[in-house]
Parts: structure tokens; C-alpha cells; sequence
């Protein structure tokens, strides 16, 4: 019997568990310590074992006698989840803590592209808010302000004026809005164009991209209001052709496993470059070292392969060896988040209309929901990612948002604009930024 034990406990894992289900391959499915989404999935279970937790999920792939482990979240990866499921002889699809590093540290991310002439933002790191005041106020343009650790997709702050950006200084050094990943700050030069999210599965030698996924990060309409987590995202991106994608694996994916390989330290699982289309060309504003959420829930849908096999392959260093084929649909994502998302949490309540969206087509990935008393409750943050496949984007996206108007909890919110707006043209900031 063929068992799998993803880690994590949101709208990710959730897809991942759905996903794997599909396998012919896999007989059972172990998600630690999941929620009310993957307790309802066919073959799958939960088990009360933190994310965070190597010995004991060592502990439990040793007991139940997993064949792999997939694991969802980055500070699990960061803190070495993947070397202590490694030593222990079980094949584990996630990149080591020195791989991880990559998107742990955006101070050692910089350095790292730097050193590899990969295109991007040019930046200064600070660790006190003196210095890096006097650098804000030396820049030609407003920059963007960066946590330098693991936010949780917070960490940003897309300041407008010089007064905002010092405000985000002080934020994360002085009052730590962001605790221990405010112990350092990225200035950052910021870039102009349309974003776009670029993942890869890779061995550590052979690498397969993914479709390239649009996301939609800050909070209300129009890309207005603070950074989240993401709020929706779709495929395919219409800005990312064919050369474009040569031109990312040629130019970042290829030098950044090769550099890593060459460190002894071979990248294992899914690397995603988050890009900014420039007029001077894609440049990187971030490495992530796990599947994107929410581009997970719109690029999986699309994996017509076997995931176990892909993942396996992954893991086990020869993805070289199996096919990795996608289907030419389209498929979007809506978030639906709880009252006070991103800054403050709601209390539980119930959640209704999640069969009614399942009859409209959607598949309902859950986030932030438990179940209490046998129904499903949203917890907190963000609760759903509302999912549809279509022969078009459009297609998609309607279908997308009927299933989102079937759902109700209190204090329910989301985005209306997830795949229905053009990608805006590059442009260039302004010369020099007048203070508000």
C-alpha cells in the first residue's frame, strides 16, 4: 500500500491532497496536520502533528510507513524539515534548509542573484533604522520595503510616498510588526510591469516548468490596500509566452540549480521565481522554495501526469525519467478571506453553500477552516480558494465567481477582479517622488 504524508494545513496542502488523490498510485493520504478540507477528501486523513514538528513527523512517516512526503509551507523547509525526513532514509519532496535559505533570507536571496548576474532589483540590507532612512533618502524613486524573513506574503510594503516607506522602516525594526522577520530590512528598487509567478519542479539536475500563473496580492480590487498572502490567481498567464518561459529557464532557473547543485546542496521540489516583466526584461522579485499559494489550487488542476510520479521523480532524482504532461484548459482561483484579513483574525463561524459550489463545477479548497460539532467552520484568514477549470480564461473565471456567490460565512470577503483584468503595460516611475 502506497502512502503519502503532506505536510501543512492550508489551501496548498489541501490542493496537494486532492491532487495526489487522483493518483492511481496512492492508496492513502496522511495530511499533518490539515483541516476540515482534507479530512473530506477520499483516502485521506489528519493527523495532529504540527508542520513544524521533524521528529515527530519523522516519527509518524516511520510508523505508518510512508513512501513519500510532500511538504507544503516554507518555514517547515527553512528550519530543516526536509534534512531530518532525508537522514532518516524517507524520500521527501521539498528542498533542504540551505535551499530553503532562498526564500528565508531576501538578504542572502540578493546576495545569491548578484553573485549569478540573474537580473534583478537593485537593493540595500539594513538592520537599523538610522541607515536606512539616510538610503531612503538618498534614492531617485520611491522603493519597496521588505521584511528581510519568512511574513507569511506580508512582508512587503508597496509604499507610494517617501513617508509611507519610512513608515514601513520603522514598522518592521522598530515597533516589529513582523517579529523575528523584521530583524532585517530590504530597501529595494522598485520595478514596473506585470507580474508573473514562474514555478519549476526540479531533481536537483533536470527541471519541468509549470504554467505560468498570475497572482493577485494585495487586498481589495484594483490592486489597492496591504499585501496578503495572495487572493486569487489564474493560468494561463497571457503575458508569458513560449520565448518568454526559454528565455526564464535559460537565463534563472538553469544558473540557480546549477549553482546550488555545485554548493552540494541539489534543489528537490517546486522553485518559484516570482517575476516582474520589465521593458528591460523579466527580472526576479523573489525565490520561493515551495508551490505558491494560491497558484497551487489554479496550476494542479492542470497536471494531467501522475502526481506521485512527478513528486517522486522529484525527490528521487530523476524526473528525467517520467513525462510531465499539462492540459491546455484554463482555471482560476478566488480567495475567500475572513472579516479583518490581513491584519486581524475573526472568530469561527459556520460556512454554507460549499456543496452548492461543487454543483456549479468548482472544486473548494480549504484554508483556514476546522470542523467543530461536524461542520465546517471558517477559523480565520484566508478560509477558501474557490477553483474552475474552462475551456477559456473567461470561461474559468465566470465559473469561479458562481461558485463563490453560493458561499456564505460572516464577515466573508473577496476579490472581483481575479482574472478579469488586462495586464497593465510597464511603465516607469516617476523621476523623483514628492512626499505626501
Amino acid at each position: 500500500m502506497t502512502t503519502v504524508l503532506v505536510v501543512g494545513g492550508g489551501g496548498r496542502e489541501h490542493a496537494l491532497c486532492w491532487s495526489l488523490g487522483r493518483s492511481a498510485r496512492v492508496d492513502r493520504i496522511i495530511a499533518a496536520p490539515g483541516n476540515a478540507g482534507t479530512a473530506l477528501e477520499p483516502r485521506c486523513e489528519n493527523l495532529a502533528v504540527g508542520a513544524g514538528d521533524p521528529a515527530g513527523l519523522v516519527d509518524v512517516a516511520r510508523r505508518e510507513s510512508v513512501d513519500l512526503v510532500v511538504v507544503g509551507p516554507e518555514a517547515p523547509l527553512a528550519a530543516g524539515v526536509a534534512d531530518a525526513l532525508e537522514a532518516a532514509g524517507i524520500p521527501t519532496f521539498g528542498p533542504t534548509a540551505a535551499c530553503a535559505r532562498l526564500e528565508a533570507s531576501k538578504a542572502y536571496c540578493k546576495t545569491f542573484l548578484e553573485s549569478l548576474s540573474i537580473p534583478a532589483g537593485a537593493s540595500a540590507t539594513f538592520r537599523e533604522p538610522e541607515p536606512a532612512l539616510a538610503y531612503l533618502d538618498q534614492l531617485p524613486s520611491v522603493p519597496v520595503i521588505k521584511a528581510g524573513g519568512l511574513a507569511a506574503g506580508k512582508g512587503v510594503i508597496v509604499a507610494e510616498t517617501r513617508r509611507e516607506a519610512a513608515a514601513a522602516i520603522h514598522a518592521i525594526l522598530v515597533d516589529r510588526r513582523f517579529g523575528d522577520a523584521g530583524n532585517e530590512v530590504v530597501v529595494e528598487e522598485r520595478l514596473w510591469g506585470t507580474e508573473v509567478s514562474v514555478l519549476a519542479f526540479s531533481d536537483g539536475t533536470d527541471f519541468v516548468v509549470m504554467p505560468p500563473a498570475q497572482d493577485h496580492k494585495r487586498i481589495f480590487d484594483g490592486d489597492r490596500g496591504p499585501n496578503t498572502g495572495g487572493m486569487g490567481a489564474f493560468v494561463p498567464s497571457p503575458v508569458a509566452t513560449g520565448a518568454l518561459i526559454d528565455e526564464v529557464g535559460n537565463r534563472i532557473i538553469r544558473p540557480t540549480l546549477d549553482a546550488l547543485a555545485a554548493a552540494g546542496t541539489p534543489y528537490r521540489g517546486v522553485i518559484y521565481f516570482g517575476l516582474m516583466l520589465t521593458d528591460g526584461g523579466p527580472k526576479v522579485l523573489e525565490i520561493n522554495c515551495r508551490l505558491g499559494d494560491p497558484e497551487t489550487q489554479a496550476v494542479l488542476p492542470l497536471l494531467e501526469s501522475d502526481p506521485f510520479e512527478v513528486m517522486l521523480a522529484c525527490a528521487t532524482g530523476s524526473l528525467g525519467e517520467v513525462s510531465v504532461e499539462w492540459s491546455d484548459s484554463a482555471c482560476t482561483t478566488v480567495v475567500v478571506a475572513s472579516a479583518g484579513y490581513p491584519t486581524a483574525s475573526a472568530p469561527p463561524g459556520p460556512i454554507t453553500g460549499l456543496d452548492a459550489a461543487a454543483h456549479e463545477g468548482c472544486i473548494v479548497f480549504h484554508a483556514g477552516t476546522d470542523l467543530i460539532d461536524g461542520v465546517t467552520h471558517a477559523t480565520g484568514g484566508r478560509v477558501l480558494g474557490v477553483t474552475a477549470l474552462g475551456n477559456t480564461l473567461a470561461e474559468a473565471t465566470d465559473r469561479a465567481y458562481t461558485g463563490v456567490d453560493t458561499i456564505a460565512f460572516e464577515g466573508s470577503h473577496h476579490r472581483r477582479d481575479i482574472g478579469r483584468r488586462a495586464p497593465e503595460p510597464s511603465r516607469l516611475p516617476p523621476s523623483r517622488e514628492v512626499s505626501a
